[in-house]
């Protein structure tokens, strides 16, 4: 988000992107828990920053604009009832992300210009896209979610997509623990996630990461 200051309408909407993923990945993640029969009997819409606000996550978003929301680790969410309900429950964040994003994207694309989608990336979005004050806003909402969702994906930890691949595999093996010894236990991954949101300074390497997964997302708006 620092690098959209210049753009305060931008920023604005990116801090609350950044917040509404946080409560729709929450959200989603408890409703598909119940849903399945993993639910821990919380409040579906019961968000705390305190358990889920990954600190880590916050200042990557405040740096290069895509964050991530506090570790669902895989021992949370049991694989006794089956593979495919645990990878469901992690799953379901990124994907109510994607969804919401780019439902106010297609908005965005109905009411402006929709070639203005064609040149621009999703990266660029979160440095903030000169455009008017209204179109920027709308736009800065979407890609701020879509972005949020995307980055969910990797399957690293902290991020959601190590839980979907972790119930994928019928019997993790030893690669798999020692990811999870290193990057979860050790916080290796959100050590590494921050190195990519710093450098390099003038276009971070997880904004290239999130270019090349969420391309065709706007793509398909233009």
């Amino acid at each position: 988000m620092l690098f959209a200051l210049g753009d305060p309408v931008a920023f604005a909407a990116l801090l609350v992107a950044f917040l509404l993923g946080l409560v729709l990945r929450s959200a989603a993640m408890r409703f598909t828990a119940r849903v399945v029969g993993l639910g821990d009997g919380r409040p579906v819409l019961r968000f705390s920053p305190r358990e889920d606000i990954d600190p880590f996550g916050a200042v990557s978003a405040l740096i290069a604009g895509a964050g991530w929301g506090r570790q669902l680790s895989v021992d949370e969410v049991p694989r006794w009832r089956g593979r495919g309900r645990a990878a469901a429950v992690f799953a379901a964040g990124p994907v109510a992300c994607i969804l919401a994003g780019e439902v106010i994207i297609a908005g965005f694309a109905l009411v402006y210009p929709a070639e203005l989608l064609g040149g621009i990336n999703p990266g660029w979005i979160l440095r903030g896209v000169p455009l008017p004050y209204d179109a920027q806003a709308v736009l800065s909402l979407g890609g701020g979610l879509l972005c949020f969702g995307l980055l969910a994906l990797i399957p690293i930890p902290p991020l959601d997509g190590f839980g979907v691949l972790w119930n994928a595999l019928r019997h993790p093996g030893p690669s798999m623990n020692w990811m999870r010894l290193w990057f979860e236990d050790k916080n290796i991954g959100a050590l590494l996630l921050l190195v990519f949101a710093f450098f390099p300074t003038g276009y971070p390497i997880l904004l290239t990461v999130v270019d090349f997964l969420g391309i065709l997302f706007l793509r398909i708006w233009a």
